[in-house]
């Protein structure tokens, strides 16, 4: 069977994400392509690498253009998912790369986005712990994922694993993050100018106001329900790469805990999945390794001296971090192999 698929914010990076990894999905074909602005225009006008797709043009985003198809992906600005998703009960899958649908709790969602909450649907990371299980059992089924946030997957895989065996102090959690300015979208910033961030390294979103921080919080409490209170002091930090998440997280080692206790948790934990890889002891991913993969590489260190974990991990953020999250949360809800269409295989150099 072919599913068809129609793809709003198409002319963005998430979209034109999407839109590369499913060019080459075998069980689905791409049949419509929308946009906002840029409605009317040639797809390959805004994404010119995807060869494959040029018969294509971009529509308007409209519930009736996007209805008809087996699944919707909305690649949307957070807080714009929402008002297409109640008129879109025929389709039979819809996958939100956006904020929209991501968080549980409107208190949050009140204090990071504002504006109206929306319902939360199944979260898009596979692989993360969920009270002894994984998450990806939630997706099996699913007609309503909400694809993560590239910041926040990252963390809560480096993470989770640690929590959920209760190796780790989820009280006391920092992360440091080397983030690419595509993860901001497509959209002209004054400080995503070239000028502006090439041969720097540029902080934002300081002291605990970056937006996937209750994401992170929301995803690690569901891995250990009974675990302590979640607190995390998250820092990003802009720098001149085009793609790419280099998550460096810290959290003290919990009372009791063996050296051979704390790497089991995540051997265990990620032993079996296709696409999150934990290195050999001492080694240390670079997001090179990561560009254009489904892959996220982490590294983990036992800091005896301080008493804490240190796990360093590598996505590409439009991959792994959205679109490859997405699109593999798909296959699952559709009964289809989970890797379909998705390469662990980076591009080098």
């Amino acid at each position: 069977m072919t599913f068809s698929v129609a793809v709003s914010g198409a002319s963005g990076y998430a979209g034109g994400e999407i839109l590369r990894l499913l060019a080459s999905h075998p069980d689905v074909e791409i049949r419509t392509v929308t946009a906002h602005s840029n409605a009317g225009q040639p797809l390959i006008d805004h994404q010119p690498h995807l060869r494959s797709l040029a018969h294509l043009t971009l529509q308007d985003t409209t519930p009736e253009v996007l209805s008809g198809h087996d699944v919707v992906f909305l690649a949307l600005p957070h807080g714009q998912s929402a008002q297409y998703t109640e008129m879109l009960e025929d389709v039979p899958l819809v996958i939100d790369a956006g904020a929209d649908h991501r968080l549980t709790d409107p208190s949050a969602w009140d204090a990071f986005y504002g504006g109206a909450f929306s319902e939360p649907w199944a979260y898009g990371v596979p692989e993360l712990a969920v009270g002894g299980a994984k998450q990806r059992g939630a997706l099996v089924g699913a007609r309503r994922i909400a694809a993560p946030g590239c910041n926040a997957s990252t963390v809560s895989l480096s993470l989770a694993p640690g929590v959920a065996a209760g190796v780790i102090d989820p009280g006391d959690i920092v992360t440091v993050l080397a983030v690419g300015p595509s993860g901001a979208g497509k959209s002209l910033k004054t400080n995503l100018l070239a000028s502006e961030i090439l041969g720097t390294a540029n902080p934002y979103a300081v002291g605990g106001t970056h937006r996937h921080i209750p994401e992170i919080r929301q995803a690690l409490a569901a891995a250990a329900p009974a675990a302590s209170d979640i607190r995390i002091s998250f820092t990003p930090v802009l720098v001149p790469m085009s793609r790419g998440i280099l998550a460096t997280s810290t959290a003290p080692i919990a009372p009791g805990a063996t050296d051979a206790q704390i790497r089991d948790a995540w051997e265990s934990a990620y032993a079996d999945e296709p696409f999150v890889h934990l290195l050999p002891e001492g080694s240390f991913p670079r997001t090179a390794d990561v560009l254009g993969a489904n892959t996220a590489l982490l590294g983990l260190a036992i800091d005896r001296a301080a008493g804490r974990v240190v796990v360093v991990a590598a996505v590409d953020n439009l991959v792994k971090g959205t679109a490859g999250a997405a699109i593999q949360s798909m296959n699952i809800a559709l009964g289809l192999p989970e890797t379909t269409g998705l390469s662990v295989n980076g591009v080098a150099p």
